[in-house]
């Protein structure tokens, strides 16, 4: 259950997520969020911690993350809603263009680590993508095959979407999916969120019909 909260002065955010967990909020910036606990790190680069959950731990990626990140942007069955695998220069392109994110928009998809394990099983976020005419703040999810169907995706896109909603000011959120990711949709719905249209993307020379979910922040 979700609801409403505010951080006082002390930068203890009560009165959303779990009853009766306080939610810390680091002022360093809107960036440094912490879920169930303080997870900022501090010293060389104190920003790169933005969430954590019960089970997970989301940080900024950096460039040696990009082995992490080929075990889903180049596995044919984690990118079947592309299309296709991704080559080593779109994998590149893909990490660096979540590093200007962080730069220029603030928030970007994060890397997603098991903290049992130390491993990074996937990636979440925030990004900014056109619909219709306009460009909304998307939740976004992507993980290795090998930890599907164990609730770490919509761990983290709870997360997400209540960083954005709480710690970013942000009032409404998407999710656009490709109509045939049944289970990207499922983990959408249990964000809380509605379908709400359905648009046509045109991505590596196809037309790729896609769902538009949509949460609106809780009134207080």
């Amino acid at each position: 259950r979700t609801s409403s909260g505010m951080a006082d002065g002390s930068g203890i955010c009560r009165g959303f997520g779990k009853p009766g967990v306080l939610y810390h909020i680091s002022h360093v910036g809107k960036r440094a969020f912490s879920l169930g606990g303080f997870s900022e790190k501090g010293g060389e680069n104190p920003l790169k911690t933005i969430l954590e959950t019960e089970r997970l731990l989301l940080r900024e990626m950096e460039e040696g993350d990009y082995e992490g990140l080929c075990r889903m942007l180049r596995d044919p069955e984690v990118m079947y809603a592309y299309e296709h695998a991704f080559t080593e220069e779109e994998a590149w392109a893909w990490l660096y263009n979540q590093i200007r994110r962080y730069k220029e928009e603030g928030f970007g998809l994060w890397a997603v680590i098991l903290k049992e394990t130390g491993d990074m099983i996937g990636q979440c976020g925030l990004t900014m993508q056109p619909y219709g005419e306009k460009r909304v703040v998307e939740v976004g999810y992507l993980f290795q095959k090998s930890y599907w169907h164990k609730g770490y995706a919509t761990e983290a896109a709870i997360a997400c979407k209540n960083h954005a909603f709480y710690a970013l000011d942000i009032p409404v959120v998407y999710s656009i999916i490709r109509d045939q990711n049944e289970a990207s949709q499922h983990v959408a719905e249990r964000n809380g969120m509605k379908r709400v249209d359905k648009i046509v993307k045109h991505y590596y020379g196809m037309d790729m019909p896609h769902w538009v979910y949509r949460a609106d922040r809780p009134v207080q």
